[in-house]
């Protein structure tokens, strides 16, 4: 968040309380701006734009309910929704989402997801690593190692963008994090009063000047306290690039959209669900806007699937408002042309027990989950994997978290290259994993 504080209160340098910076989201802990964006700059930008985008299933969701129907087992597991077909041969998912039905073929479905542990958190979905592994090895996120080896395709767009707004569990809001690499790699959060700071329709020359002056007051007092950073000129200037320039907000202005698009996606709510996120599928439109901009990497906490009690009801809700939304994606992706250089995973936490519980819900499962992916290029129109006739376990072909990461760095073009990690020793972020073969 960059916040401008009131004009009246003058500290003794003469710079007022309204000149105070203070720097969040794109920057923490004291840091200008500028040293942010240090790091970036020592890897250079790649002319080759591909992107990510992450749709994180905030609190598990269940996946027997949606991409892994068991219509032949007993009625305390086979649940309430009937599997329909799709337009890919053997491929049948939940009668509540019948737009991804029609277009099977531009998605893959993975139904042996393998991997997680009983966390709620963000994490595992945004690295490939468990939080308890986070906590060892201090793993990154993959928008902070986009930012780190890639850096950003311009210098007035941040490669790394989280569209996860505050929940009620703060671990699903996590928007990824920046592990060993550190926050100069952090993700850039614009919401609220950040996107009101970054408009400049109003901005005449007295305002630039004063941002101008207020970046100088800001950089000198961190010189003064630390000679080390160099290039600061040439940073500073990157950086009242990115303070001054609106083509972030405009990529998250979908009222500049044409109408027929957002009626395509739906509006869903910006109300968060329960303790969850929000089901809001103009954030899916503006993760599309973002990476067409520029943006390497975008991830978004996506509603609420924790249903310990009244599953059905709760996904009667809720799935045809995330059907609509990802089908959108996924067709306007390829309506622009995008789906060979954008990638798009969504996933959650972890499954649902197999058994229906007594209050109609499904509790928290590890062993096994679903997940869908599109785009990057990617071979689609299949299924990849099997489970138990319960839903319990992997049958045929688990695949882990990290074999899904590896993949999706692999269609970013970094899969096995290695970047300083702690102690500036070679780091490769899935050493032990490969990319999912039947989509590549």
């Amino acid at each position: 968040m960059l916040t401008i504080l009131g004009e009246k209160q003058r500290f003794c340098d003469g710079v007022t309380r309204r000149d105070f910076l203070k720097i969040g989201g794109l920057a923490m802990g004291g840091l200008t701006l500028p040293q942010l964006l240090a790091a970036e700059a020592q890897a250079g930008v790649r002319s080759q734009h591909k992107a990510v985008i992450m749709v994180f299933l905030c609190g598990g969701p269940p996946h027997q309910d949606m991409f892994d129907l068991k219509p032949d087992a007993p009625a305390e597991i086979r649940g309430e929704f009937k599997p329909i077909k799709t337009n890919v041969s053997g491929l049948e998912i939940c009668e509540l989402m019948p737009r991804l039905a029609k277009m099977a073929d531009k998605y893959s479905v993975i139904r042996s997801l393998v991997g997680a542990k009983d966390e709620h958190t963000s994490h595992l979905c945004y690295s490939g690593y468990s939080y308890a592994e986070y906590r060892q090895g201090q793993w990154p996120s993959m928008g902070s190692v986009l930012s780190k080896i890639k850096g950003p395709t311009d210098p007035s767009i941040p490669p790394f963008v989280s569209l996860s707004p505050k929940m009620g569990h703060q671990p699903w809001a996590n928007p990824g994090e920046t592990g060993f690499l550190g926050l100069a790699h952090a993700p850039f959060q614009p919401h609220g009063q950040t996107a009101d700071d970054m408009t400049v329709k109003t901005l005449g020359v007295r305002r630039l000047a004063d941002r101008r002056k207020l970046l100088s007051t800001v950089d000198t007092f961190r010189r003064e306290a630390d000679t080390q950073v160099e290039g600061v000129g040439a940073l500073t200037r990157r950086a009242l690039d990115l303070l001054t320039s609106n083509r972030v907000l405009q990529a998250m202005d979908v009222e500049k959209e044409d109408p027929k698009v957002r009626e395509k996606y739906g509006r869903g709510s910006l109300q968060n669900v329960d303790d969850g996120g929000p089901m809001w599928n103009d954030g899916l439109l503006v993760a599309r806007r973002l990476v067409e901009a520029g943006v390497r990497c975008v991830t978004l906490g996506y509603g609420r699937w924790d249903y310990h009690g009244d599953n059905f009801g709760q996904c009667k809700k809720r799935l045809p408002i995330l059907d609509q939304g990802v089908s959108a994606l996924i067709q306007d992706l390829h309506d622009r042309g995008l789906d060979q250089d954008v990638s798009v995973v969504v996933w959650g936490d972890f499954g649902r027990t197999p058994r229906i519980n007594k209050e109609g819900g499904r509790d928290h499962w590890a062993p096994v989950s679903c997940a869908l992916l599109a785009g990057g290029g990617m071979r689609h129109g299949q299924v990849i994997g099997s489970t138990t006739p319960d839903g319990g376990y992997a049958d045929e072909r688990p695949i882990h978290y990290k074999d899904v990461m590896a993949t999706l760095y692999q269609r970013m073009g970094i899969y096995g290259e290695a970047f300083p990690g702690p102690g500036d020793r070679p780091t490769y972020m899935f050493p032990e994993n490969k990319p999912v073969e039947e989509l590549i």
